[in-house]
């Protein structure tokens, strides 16, 4: 199998394109912004999906209350249809926003026709398919380009995130948030580039037992999605811990033979790096994706800049996802899987 003849490694490597076509759709789809994530009248927006789109839910969920300033959660699409008065509050008046690449995921679907008929909410989404079940059921926002062949989620995740993100920075009328995307958007192709070079010589180089991938904030979501895509193209044995848990008992499995692959902030920049350097210390090899190297960073093993170190975390989550995926593929290659092709996997999930 060439390195290249995969759907996978081609759609990870299209993402700047759907990006940009994300942003040129949100043109088109300004009312839809209007009508839900900038409508005042809602107190509470619920994020929901499954899997990688759960873990993309968090993220859209933190870039809200950052931007906005107003309540929202990110929940598993079944913990709303099967435990709603455990995971909300019905009284308020709440926004449901569907998250899936595919707009068929069983849950998602189940999750929206369970408050259909309830007097306090209102349903839309966000997809990849605008002719899927959940477009035609409630309104969505397209990622026209996000569309995959691949079983696994890249290019569909990266697109609908940014999506929805640039969707909440209109609906927060910050025009300091809106730039930063779009600062973003421009330098998202040469970055894409350069995670793909970098990160095929670092996995030639280096084999791990285990991985574990470190987040906080809105990069939280994006560190448990690194480590899903790891272990769905590879069969890894991978986890992803909030930076600073980490140290509260996880830190046990730590040896010699461990990565340590921290997305981190600049917010929480200091805390998140005396938690990479006790790793580190521990025998870990240290892996650090970060806005900007500096001499905090020089004790890592490997350092991948991802610039814009004065933007928000929100603004520059995407740019951490393009290495992450890449780590995933050409793990997968150099152990000879085909990451097109994962054991078990389907690209939606049915409920019998």
């Amino acid at each position: 199998m060439s390195i290249q003849d995969t759907h996978t490694y081609r759609e990870i490597s299209e993402q700047a394109a759907a990006l940009q076509d994300a942003w040129n759709q949100l043109q088109s789809q300004r009312g839809w912004v209007d009508k839900y994530v900038g409508n005042a009248q809602f107190e509470e927006i619920v994020f929901i999906g499954s899997g990688s789109s759960w873990y993309q839910a968090m993220t859209m969920a933190a870039t809200y209350r950052a931007w906005t300033g107003k309540s929202a959660s990110a929940i598993p699409s079944s913990e709303l249809f099967l435990f709603r008065n455990q995971t909300v509050t019905p009284s308020k008046k709440t926004l449901l926003v569907g998250v899936s690449r595919s707009g068929e995921s069983h849950e998602v679907i189940l999750a929206l026709e369970s408050v259909a008929d309830l007097p306090n909410w209102t349903t839309c989404g966000i997809t990849c398919h605008p002719e899927s079940k959940m477009a035609k059921m409630t309104e969505c926002l397209v990622s026209p380009s996000g569309a995959e062949k691949s079983t696994v989620m890249t290019k569909s995740l990266s697109s609908m995130t940014f999506l929805m993100q640039a969707a909440i920075a209109l609906a927060s009328g910050s025009e300091a948030a809106y730039r930063e995307l779009e600062a973003v958007l421009q330098s998202d192709a040469a970055l894409v580039t350069m995670a793909d070079d970098k990160v095929k010589a670092w996995v030639e180089s280096n084999q791990f037992d285990r991985t574990i991938y470190l987040g906080m904030g809105a990069l939280y979501g994006l560190a448990l999605e690194a480590c899903l895509k790891l272990k769905e193209m590879t069969y890894t044995w991978t986890e992803a811990y909030g930076t600073l848990e980490f140290r509260h008992g996880p830190k046990s499995i730590v040896d010699a033979n461990t990565q340590i692959v921290l997305l981190l902030s600049e917010q929480a920049r200091s805390y998140e790096l005396k938690v990479a350097e006790e790793m580190k210390q521990y025998g870990a090899t240290v892996v650090i994706i970060t806005a900007q190297a500096g001499a905090d960073t020089a004790f890592a093993d490997l350092v991948f800049e991802v610039g814009h170190g004065d933007a928000s975390d929100e603004a520059r989550a995407v740019l951490y996802l393009p290495y992450v995926q890449y780590n995933g593929y050409y793990t997968a290659v150099t152990r000879g899987l085909n990451p097109d092709d994962p054991r078990n996997l389907t690209q939606f999930v049915a409920i019998d």
